[in-house]
């Protein structure tokens, strides 16, 4: 039998989405495969709690940054951007296997992850980074001054939101302490290039390339039809004050949530961190927009 490549990683986290189906027997086959090519394989804690796996030694987040060099994740896009963003600051590359739905940035199949898993370890990848968004509520003092009561990174979003039950918000936005104008609609986006493929889109906003060093901030159901989609550089910071409405809150990705009060601001820049993901050799953006949004569907 010929022997497998040597490994360019030396110790591997396995992360699952552990509420799906099934989700075991999987981050068994990555495991072994990963052992198979000579790394130490540790899982995410939760996951490992979750699984009942006990093969391998659990670690938390901060451990599995201190201690690993590569992180490979079974899920979704959600499951993805959730660990992404509390490794970016260890800068430990990530492997996204998919077992969701879209998989913008899980890119490696189920069925794949026997051939595609071993080349990435041997070294055959596009390694790509992406930009990340850092966000704070600034809650105004009395007296005087702004303090920070909730900060935070964002892979995809931060999305400034009307409640529930409430009716729309009005909003005014900045940039570099600039007034760009007044929103009033149900919310606005801050987008990175990375998330302009998700919530951005639904609402109408442009689909930008990675590499692009941008934002875009796009109104959520804009009550003036002449509010549009504003793409704009990632060297600035965006502001966003809260003028009226109840019961909004702010968000990161869809997944952590802060509540607002009128006077709040939300600022928005670029952080310090990027998140890097390793791709199987010849990954092209373009085809994965145009698998994943079925593009040329019907077009022989």
């Amino acid at each position: 039998m010929s022997s497998l490549p040597s490994c360019r990683f030396r110790h591997a986290a396995l992360v699952g989405k552990y509420q799906a189906r099934g989700i075991r027997p999987v981050l068994e086959d990555v495991a072994h495969i990963l052992a198979r090519a000579g790394l130490d394989v540790s899982l995410e804690r939760e996951t490992a709690q979750n699984t009942g796996m006990t093969e391998y030694p659990p670690l938390t987040i901060k451990e599995i940054g201190k201690q690993c060099d590569l992180a490979v994740v079974l899920g979704g896009d959600g499951t993805m951007l959730a660990i992404a963003r509390e490794l970016a600051p260890f800068n430990i590359p990530l492997i996204g296997i998919n077992q969701g739905r879209l998989g913008f940035i899980t890119d490696i199949q189920l069925k794949d992850i026997a051939t595609a898993l071993p080349s990435i370890l041997a070294g055959q990848y596009e390694e790509e980074q992406r930009a990340m968004l850092e966000g704070a509520v600034l809650r105004p003092m009395r007296g005087a001054g702004f303090e920070t009561i909730y900060d935070g990174y964002a892979i995809n979003e931060v999305v400034v939101s009307r409640g529930a039950t409430a009716s729309m918000v009005e909003l005014r936005a900045e940039i570099d302490g600039q007034f760009v104008a007044n929103y009033r609609a149900d919310g606005l986006i801050v987008a990175s290039p990375t998330g302009s493929t998700a919530y951005a889109l639904s609402a109408g906003g442009p689909i930008m390339h990675p590499g692009l060093g941008g934002w875009v901030i796009v109104p959520i159901a804009s009550h003036t039809m002449s509010n549009r989609p504003l793409v704009v550089s990632d060297d600035v910071t965006i502001t966003i004050e809260i003028v009226a409405g109840r019961d909004a809150s702010m968000n990161f990705d869809m997944q952590s949530l802060a509540s607002l009060l009128h006077g709040d601001r939300v600022t928005v820049r670029r952080s310090p961190h990027k998140v890097r993901f390793l791709h199987p050799k010849g990954w092209n953006y373009y085809a994965t927009l145009r698998r994943k949004l079925r593009w040329n569907e019907g077009v022989s």
